[in-house]
């Protein structure tokens, strides 16, 4: 996003004063109506609340008249505003079908994409796309951002980020939601302690020592699910937010866990581990979530086609 404005010296007001509208000030200032404060736009831009005061005021002064109002709920949009706001979308979309007109001259894919997922994605999927990325186009920026799925849909949502691989579903205002790929759901063991678990079936699993995903999760959502399902229900003995800290604990023998499988796919990533499939069997479904208005730079389409790659072309260890 373009974030330079020209500023001029105002003896009289003794400060600089905007004489083009700053893009840049433009985001900010829906952030801050959209999540109702400075404070709350301000952590999730990582500036100061005086710097994102500061943006604000400068676009009204640059437009002479007041854009945001305190309530007793926060902040809200003026009638200024709200008419500006309206026409935020299309000049951000303006000017990035323009840089994407000018990209087209030249052969190079550059630019910066911003992309958000879930923790055990970024680990295990992502390392080695970004690398081949990096190979191929030394020119293209990809930042990537951890959260669950409704934070990350948000983000999209609000133009904080260009796109976001989560779990499906996900739903969302104005979002084109594109599935990419099925992945399944495995046990894992400790290897000193497998014995006696086979079949891997709800019945046979939920007497044991459950090492989970802490609860609320979308991943914990739907193992639960799979043991209601067989009509059992379970009682972790740990909930962990790390999908690290989980199989660091199955290794010391502490219980059982289920994983996705792309936590498990290389033997390094399984060592001390023994790995089993489900019955019945678990999956997720994982897709892109974008702005419908979103334009596809070819940074972008360049991500998404990887993305399809590697999902037609997932290879898994064998298990048992």
């Amino acid at each position: 996003m373009v974030q330079a404005g020209l500023c001029i010296y105002d003896p009289y007001k003794r400060n600089f004063v905007m004489t083009t509208l700053n893009l840049g000030n433009l985001a900010t200032f829906r952030l801050v109506v959209q999540r109702g404060s400075f404070s709350a736009a301000a952590d999730l831009l990582g500036l100061s609340q005086p710097a994102v005061s500061l943006q604000v005021r400068q676009l009204e002064q640059f437009l002479r008249t007041r854009l945001v109002e305190r309530t007793g709920r926060g902040i809200k949009a003026t009638a200024a505003g709200i008419a500006l706001l309206n026409h935020s979308d299309r000049i951000e979309q303006v000017v990035d079908e323009a840089i994407r007109s000018i990209s087209e001259f030249s052969d190079e894919i550059s630019g910066t994409i911003t992309l958000g997922t879930g923790a055990t994605a970024c680990i295990h999927l992502l390392p080695s796309l970004l690398q081949r990325l990096r190979h191929e186009h030394p020119l293209l920026r990809v930042g990537v951002t951890t959260g669950n799925t409704p934070d990350v849909v948000r983000a999209v949502e609000e133009n904080r980020l260009d796109m976001g691989l989560v779990t499906l579903p996900a739903s969302g205002r104005s979002l084109e939601i594109m599935p990419v790929m099925d992945e399944e759901f495995v046990l894992i063991i400790s290897r000193a302690q497998n014995e006696g678990i086979s079949p891997a079936t709800p019945q046979v699993l939920h007497t044991l020592p459950l090492i989970a995903f802490e609860a609320g999760s979308g991943t914990r959502d739907l193992i639960d699910g799979w043991f209601s399902a067989g009509a059992m229900n379970v009682n972790p003995v740990m909930q962990l937010g790390s999908i690290e800290a989980i199989k660091r604990m199955v290794r010391a023998g502490l219980g059982y866990s289920i994983v996705p499988r792309m936590a498990v796919e290389h033997s390094a990533d399984s060592e001390g581990l023994s790995v089993h499939s489900l019955q019945p069997v678990l999956h997720r479904q994982l897709g892109i979530v974008m702005r419908q208005d979103k334009i596809l730079s070819k940074g972008i389409s360049e991500v998404i086609r990887l993305l399809h790659a590697r999902a037609s072309d997932w290879q898994y260890p064998e298990v048992e």
